[in-house]
């Protein structure tokens, strides 16, 4: 049998027993959030490097161009070199909203200690990935200029970040329950064996969506090689594993109905629905018209947004009980 916390901000009593409302405060979270958004963003900012073939208009690292760490006139790269830099200045933005997520979540810590809350380790321990997965990227990014924008570094670049949305999310969505109470799943068990498959299932979306990519025209730069393989037979396996995402998806909706599952996670998977569809949308009008960047870009956009709406969704089938006094 399952249960489900309430959702009221107050604290609430159960069974006469007083709980703590042990969410973090308001400013705290809207720092967590603004961190989830720099990272989906970075998606973007990346992908519109790639795009437009910038990935060397910084063509050394960490210096843009000889001895300057900013562009200067003359280069060799154009108008590339300020679309790479750019991308560069906001990584500096990404660590600085990563250092900011990790104080936040020091100070939280703190305010519990003092006010004898519960603690939440869990929430500080969740806060530090993004500034970690951020510092790892800066190297990595070097690595990506040094090989010549090699695929599998320029994707291994995409994934990490892709990795650092799941991670806020979870962060995001922890940070906004009353405590750490073992897990309690609020939907049947076949539906959340459904939706954690499909939460794979969306992994191996993007897995294959990088393939497409480092196989295809925008792998980089005009002059980065690609992997070799056919970018229309990846293009369609990568339209296959949407397709059989979509069709779970579908069926998970008229379960989640037919078992009167919370309205959040109703209401989760029906957005997902829609995000879906139209990234289906896009990908097939880019397929066939030969894949102008800015359509990718939103292709990319997209792809980042759903990732999230699928963690949002896996996360919204389970909730964790009220902290006791």
């Amino acid at each position: 049998m399952t249960t489900q916390v309430p959702d009221s901000g107050a604290p609430t009593r159960t069974e006469g027993t007083s709980v703590v409302d042990g969410r973090s405060p308001g400013v705290v979270r809207r720092i967590y959030v603004a961190n989830l958004v720099a990272q989906i963003g970075i998606c973007v900012t990346g992908a519109v490097v790639r795009l437009t073939s910038s990935g060397l208009g910084c063509p050394t690292w960490p210096r843009c161009s000889g001895d300057s760490i900013t562009p200067v006139d003359g280069q060799a790269e154009a108008w590339h070199k300020y679309v790479e830099f750019g991308n560069r200045l906001l990584t500096v933005v990404l660590v600085a909203l990563a250092v900011a997520a990790l104080a936040a979540a020091l100070w939280d810590a703190s305010r519990r200690r003092t006010a004898a809350l519960p603690a939440r380790p869990a929430l500080t321990w969740l806060a530090a990935v993004p500034l970690i997965g951020t510092v790892v990227q800066i190297p990595l990014g070097g690595v990506t200029v040094l090989t010549g924008l090699n695929p599998l570094a320029v994707g291994s670049h995409m994934l990490l970040s892709l990795a650092l949305v799941a991670f806020a999310t979870v962060l995001v969505h922890r940070s906004g329950e009353r405590g750490d109470e073992p897990v309690v799943v609020v939907v049947r068990r076949e539906v959340r064996v459904g939706v954690a498959a499909l939460t794979a299932l969306m992994g191996v979306v993007l897995l294959v969506g990088m393939i497409v990519t480092a196989s295809g025209p925008h792998a980089g730069d005009e002059r980065t090689h690609r992997l070799g393989l056919d970018p229309q037979t990846v293009a369609w396996i990568h339209a296959d594993v949407v397709v059989l995402c979509i069709g779970l998806l579908a069926g998970l909706l008229v379960a989640l109905r037919a078992s009167s599952a919370p309205a959040r996670t109703t209401r989760a998977a029906t957005h997902l629905l829609m995000a879906f569809l139209a990234q289906g949308l896009v990908g097939y009008v880019q397929f066939f018209t030969a894949e102008p960047w800015m359509l990718v870009a939103v292709h990319v956009l997209l792809a980042a947004v759903i990732w999230w709406a699928t963690v949002s969704l896996l996360l919204t089938t389970r909730t964790r009980g009220p902290v006791p006094v």
